[in-house]
């Protein structure tokens, strides 16, 4: 038994009459007969019984005629379901993001997104850059954004936008009103940084090592999970940290962070994505959004968007 079979056996028994069906389904009126020929040879069971020159069905007619309604129905389903994947009006794309992105970069490109496929769920999750990696690998997220490359043989890591790390303490703290750090100030500084294994925490000992600073050498007053925590409590005045321009420009705006004089490297959002998965419908699509919006920089504190 077969779906064509079954879609010219409702289409002959919904008419009573098999060249009305035939044509109705555009087919020839023996191909049609022969269909339902087959079916009654194949279960050994009459479906029509022939009244001059109309036909009636027969029980086993009538009860075929509700199953087969009922599974066309469903076939049906399936292929408009399909067709909506297809056509990017149904589906889920699992993204995995670090705080950094996924609070302060990526909202306004997933609004975008959402505006041109509605009907599209984007799941974000959040980690730091070690955690989007290991999704990515394993397969969790299919998309990841983080601060930095990634070195992975299993992954593609690509630049999508760029960031600014700017040093900051708050208003009481001694470095408040330098004009000139030195090395050797920083590494006797009390630090509030983020957890190792966060892009923020490499990105600030990277740029330390180059000014001689080891990352050992660094006095560690408390490691926190999240930006805004970190902000908080150096706002409340323990120590200092390095945080992204976008991340410190509320505080720095509203006077309870101060920018200290150092000129920290500028560092790259990138995009990780699995090498040897296929991208679906619904990454291609979110790409394509970021790629129209272009690249992109962080404000810098205390500058206000030009108006458009």
């Amino acid at each position: 038994m077969t779906l064509e079979q079954l879609r010219i056996f409702v289409a002959v028994a919904e008419r009573q009459h098999v060249t009305q069906a035939a044509r109705a389904l555009n087919l020839a009126q023996s191909a049609a007969s022969h269909a339902v020929a087959v079916l009654e040879a194949q279960y050994g069971t009459r479906l029509f019984d022939r009244v001059g020159r109309r036909i009636e069905l027969t029980e086993a007619g009538r009860t075929l005629l509700a199953e087969a309604r009922t599974i066309l129905a469903q076939v049906e389903h399936a292929e408009r379901t399909l067709s909506e994947f297809d056509k990017l009006e149904r589906g889920t794309l699992a993204v995995q993001a670090s705080q950094t992105i996924a609070s302060y970069w990526l909202p306004r490109h997933l609004v975008a997104f959402q505006r041109r496929h509605p009907r599209i769920e984007i799941r974000l999750t959040i980690g730091n850059t070690a955690q989007v990696a290991e999704a990515i690998e394993t397969g969790m997220a299919e998309l990841g954004f983080v601060e930095g490359a990634v070195e992975s043989a299993a992954l593609v890591s690509k630049p999508v936008a760029r960031d600014q790390l700017v040093l900051v303490v708050g208003p009481e703290h001694p470095w408040a009103d330098a004009t000139k750090l030195a090395p050797k100030d920083l590494a006797g500084g009390e630090w509030v940084l983020r957890e190792p294994g966060s892009g923020t925490r490499s990105v600030f000992e990277q740029a330390l090592s180059r000014l001689g600073v080891g990352a050992r050498d660094l006095r560690i007053a408390m490691e926190l999970p999240s930006n805004e925590a970190v902000r908080a409590a150096v706002e409340a005045g323990l120590g200092a940290t390095a945080i992204s321009a976008s991340v410190a420009a509320p505080g720095i705006e509203a006077g309870l962070l101060r920018q200290l004089p150092v000129k920290l490297p500028e560092r790259e959002f990138h995009l990780l994505a699995h090498r040897n998965r296929p991208r679906s419908r619904l990454a291609d699509a979110l790409l394509a959004t970021l790629a129209e919006a272009g690249p992109s920089r962080p404000r810098p504190p205390g500058r206000k968007p030009r108006a458009r």
